[in-house]
């Protein structure tokens, strides 16, 4: 055990022998031959690097189908709900108060996944914690389709919902550590356009089909995952801090498409490891005294209260209550299968648009704007809606949809911004199992607002409803100007080492010079 002043000694040494690799101003750098991005960060530099970047993206890919997969069953419940609702020969009909139930037991069930995953991809690898995901989600869609009560349709919908927690937390995870800084970005974002597509085919499925053809029709997906994943590599974070160095190497000589690249980033990974290990006691290695070190508790609590403003915010009530929602808008106009293709669409659309922005502009300024235009478009409708309680003529209509348009294109980015959040803020040594945590907390506040919305509803009527949707949107940018870092083309390493400084506050750091370290490529 290291007492205090050999403790300090070894970090200034080790700080000194790695500042070449973690230094802002010694960062490792590849002149570039080809195109740049506006920013400076480069697409690719020679033959080998595009096929490291080649290889990023299929190995992407693959996960991609995953979490394509894991949106059917959060948009399942906009097909099953008008089906059985509206069908009064279904043996399974459904009232009100199950209907509640089928909409947000998955979202009760998924805390319990998203708490199991952090373990299992710490223990067993984050690849082989996605494997292990697709198992019950295969199982679950089996149980709905050949549901002949509410209870198996439930215990379907359950079961399903653990699978998608146990998915989350390890796709960002994963994608974060296989990621070069200067694509991180991107392919972490990349996930919500997977989860769109995967709610709007399992709309566009509603509109065609039987719920329970369309249940049958979803393991597809996930059996095309299992086999996609299984040839993708290991993350070479994990096999380092798991002293398998050589598979670690061999990863990173395919995601970076160079050997040279590869042993070089291997040994970043190895030193900042081996530093790491240097300064660890007895009692630091205590899970408690590890949430108490500033470059944890600081992303923690940032993630965290965004997390819960972004539940209120009411991203995800638009997903589950598509039908709903979109009745007070376009009255008798559209059918539910069109509200619901219409929210998929507009979401999907917006999530690629905003993927690709996150290329050429910094995390903050996507993340502030997004949040603007999220709240003022709810606000607007809920002043709309306020005035206007009923009979409102066709140019309020249109009025109205082009705020919803607006609110819906807008939240994406508060929809894709917690996951970039985990995949870059938290530090390495507790990643996995921290961000199974926060998707637990993440997703027990979705249930109970998801479980409330209709009571809600009925107190706070669609105008008071949108108030609180937009309220809480503009208390997020509040927050993100305050102490969002911007992380865009930094090493994760880099980001860490920023949270282990003192100020909390962005915009109140203490030299402008190391803020602007942080914000370049």
């Amino acid at each position: 055990m290291l007492n205090s002043h050999e403790k300090k000694s070894r970090e200034i040494t080790l700080l000194k022998s790695n500042q070449s690799i973690f230094g802002p101003d010694k960062a490792i750098k590849i002149v570039s031959s080809k195109s740049q991005l506006s920013d400076g960060a480069r697409i690719y530099k020679s033959p080998n690097e595009r096929r490291g970047v080649i290889h990023q993206l299929l190995v992407t890919g693959a996960v991609l189908i995953l979490t394509a997969a894991c949106g059917m069953p959060i948009g399942y419940s906009a097909v099953l709900l008008p089906q059985l609702s509206g069908n009064t020969t279904d043996p399974l009909r459904l009232d009100v108060t199950m209907g509640s139930w089928i909409a947000s037991i998955h979202s009760a069930a998924t805390p319990v996944g998203s708490f199991a995953s952090g373990p299992i991809m710490d223990i067993l690898g984050r690849k082989t914690a996605l494997l292990i995901s697709i198992l019950p989600l295969v199982g679950g869609w089996t149980c709905i389709a050949l549901a002949q009560s509410h209870l198996l349709l439930l215990i379907g919908r359950v079961v399903c919902g653990v699978a998608v927690g146990l998915i989350s937390a390890p796709v960002q995870v994963y994608i974060a550590e296989i990621a070069e800084p200067r694509l991180r970005g991107v392919l972490i974002g990349a996930p919500f356009v997977a989860y769109s597509v995967g709610i709007l085919f399992i709309y566009g499925l509603g509109a065609a089909l039987h719920w329970r053809a369309v249940a049958w029709c979803a393991i597809i997906l996930p059996t095309i995952s299992f086999l996609a994943v299984i040839f993708a590599p290991e993350t070479p974070t994990w096999l380092i801090r798991h002293n398998l160095t050589a598979k670690a190497s061999a990863a990173l000589s395919f995601l970076r498409g160079d050997d040279e690249k590869g042993k070089r980033e291997l040994q970043q990974l190895t030193m900042r490891y081996e530093r790491e290990k240097a300064l660890m006691t007895a009692s630091s290695e205590r899970f408690v005294n590890i949430l108490k070190r500033k470059s944890v508790m600081k992303p923690l609590i940032i993630i965290n209260t965004f997390n819960m403003i972004q539940v209120i915010s009411g991203v995800y009530l638009v997903i589950f209550y598509a039908v709903d929602i979109i009745k007070e808008f376009g009255g008798d106009t559209l059918t539910p299968t069109m509200a619901a293709v219409f929210t998929a669409v507009v979401r999907l659309i917006s999530t690629i648009i905003y993927c690709f922005l996150l290329m050429y502009t910094s995390r903050r300024m996507m993340s502030i704007l997004s949040g603007l235009g999220t709240g003022i478009a709810a606000t607007s409708l809920a002043i709309i809606f306020y005035v206007h309680p009923e009979n409102m003529g066709g140019g309020l209509r249109v009025l109205c949809a082009v705020f919803l348009v607006i609110y819906i294109g807008c939240s994406t980015g508060y929809m894709v911004l917690p996951g970039i959040m985990v995949g870059e803020l938290l530090p390495a040594r507790i990643r996995g199992q921290v961000a199974g945590y926060i998707f637990c907390l993440f997703n027990l506040g979705l249930f109970i607002l998801a479980k409330g919305y209709p009571y809600v509803k009925d107190d706070m009527k669609t105008s008071g409803l949108f108030l609180m949707f937009g309220v809480s949107s503009l208390v997020g940018v509040i927050l993100l100007y305050i102490v969002f870092p911007e992380t865009k083309g930094k090493t994760l390493g880099a980001i860490e080492d920023y949270f282990m400084e003192n100020p909390w506050m962005w915009s109140r750091r203490k030299s402008a010079v190391n803020r602007r370290d942080m914000t370049r490529s």
